[in-house]
């Protein structure tokens, strides 16, 4: 199997290493691709959201799978497109992305389902904002409803700063989604979705605030783990009852129904599994961590989810232990990131490549803010957690930061899932 992978970040670093490992492929390609990827992959020059530029490369490479990563391509219709021309596609068509191209439609999609979420309300004048914030308690929840690269949103007890955020958005034209705060620890769920089928991966946990503590602004994610040695096993399967297969299959019942990776966000709050949000593909960085452990050739599930077999699909395997993931930014990250700076150590075992590039000279540079992913394994969290950051102390990236504490409060036991009452 020729498989060609679209994007540039670790997500698509992580999922090439995995197609990699899978005895049915025989070629990869990835479009456009870092200084990481290229030594896993061919490397092609593509804009990934010009659905006939991406068509055009997968029928001359002779793809015989596409997978597409990022969410901006989804949404923009690349996969509908790639499908059309007869090639089957790993991803959902631009109708079904919509469950995260629009939160007020993935509100929609879930209140249609019965699925429990956030209450919330979406203003789109600014003459409304204090009348709605006023029907909130902090703290404030304030999310972009559009795609925002997991920038767009602002918890805060500050309704001034709440307010100022919202205001930024509404002034670029965005409206603006207002939510209650859930409590509980967050979970991070992957799943393969072809219909009415749903097959979970691994239950993940991600960082997403820039510093230790859960603190400062939010960011594309500083980190993840998996498993959750905190939660009960039968966990995936509870959500995927609940939350997953509902949606899904609301999804087929509106003549769009969802082919790709399904990702729920979601808070186990005291009155049970709450969504914070759906994504409609692998989520960056828990991809990372979860792949590192799955043991079932990846290539053959995500055919099997792009040509409508999911449901033949045996059991999957899982590697015992867990994987941690810390993300190494560059200085400036979540602002503007510094870059075009040397990188050393980024060729080591478990060092996956998001914004890099290689110079004419051979040297790999940064090229972005989220500039590496450093995923450890072991025989249990904390031995994975020890093995993620003994790599991370071997990269150097001057004025890099990272986060020191993922998966150290569930290595210390510390999160619980509330109770009512």
């Amino acid at each position: 199997m020729r498989v060609l992978v679209v994007g540039s970040g670790a997500r698509e670093h992580a999922i090439l290493l995995a197609l990699a490992q899978d005895p049915g492929v025989t070629a990869l390609a990835c479009a456009p691709g870092n200084a990481g990827t290229a030594s896993v992959a061919e490397q092609r020059g593509l804009d990934v959201v010009d659905p006939a530029a991406v068509t055009a490369l997968a029928g001359q490479w002779q793809a015989d799978l596409v997978v597409i990563g990022p969410e901006v391509p989804l949404v923009a219709g690349v996969a509908d497109a790639v499908r059309a021309a007869g090639i089957p596609c790993f991803g959902p068509g631009a109708e079904a992305a919509r469950i995260e191209g629009s939160k007020a439609f993935a509100k929609d999609v879930m209140a249609a389902a019965g699925v429990p979420t956030a209450g919330c309300e979406i203003v789109v004048n600014p003459a409304h904002l204090d009348a709605a914030l006023d029907r909130f308690d902090p703290p404030y929840v304030v999310k972009d409803d559009g795609l925002a690269a997991g920038k767009g949103v602002v918890v805060t007890p500050d309704r001034d700063l709440a307010r100022a955020h919202a205001m930024t958005l509404l002034d670029g034209g965005h409206p603006v989604l207002l939510e209650a705060f859930l409590d509980g620890p967050e979970a991070s769920l992957f799943c393969l979705v072809d219909g009415g089928t749903v097959v979970p991966l691994l239950p993940a946990q991600d960082f997403k605030r820039v510093g230790d503590d859960d603190s400062g602004p939010n960011t594309g994610g500083m980190g993840a783990y998996a498993p959750l040695p905190w939660a009960s096993p039968g966990l995936a399967d509870e959500l995927v009852e609940l939350v997953v297969a509902p949606v899904a299959r609301e999804m087929v019942a509106r003549g769009t129904p969802f082919s790709g990776l399904l990702y729920a966000g979601l808070a186990l709050t005291s009155r049970g599994p709450s969504v914070i949000e759906f994504n409609c593909r692998f989520g960056d960085p828990e991809t990372q961590a979860v792949l590192a452990l799955l043991r079932t050739p990846l290539a053959g599930l995500l055919h099997a989810t792009a040509t409508g077999a999911l449901s033949g699909v045996p059991p999957l395997e899982w590697a015992e232990g867990a994987a941690v993931t810390v993300v190494v930014a560059a200085e400036g990250y979540p602002g503007t990131p510094r870059v075009g700076d040397p990188i050393t150590g980024a060729d080591g075992e478990g060092v996956l490549h998001a914004g890099t590039r290689r110079r004419d000279d051979g040297a790999v540079v940064s090229s972005g803010g989220r500039v590496l992913s450093v995923v450890g394994t072991g025989a249990d969290l904390a031995a994975a957690r020890e093995d993620a950051y003994r790599r991370v102390d071997a990269v150097h990236l001057a004025g890099s930061h990272h986060r020191t504490d993922i998966a150290l409060k569930a290595v210390r036991g510390e999160i619980t899932v509330p109770t009512a009452g």
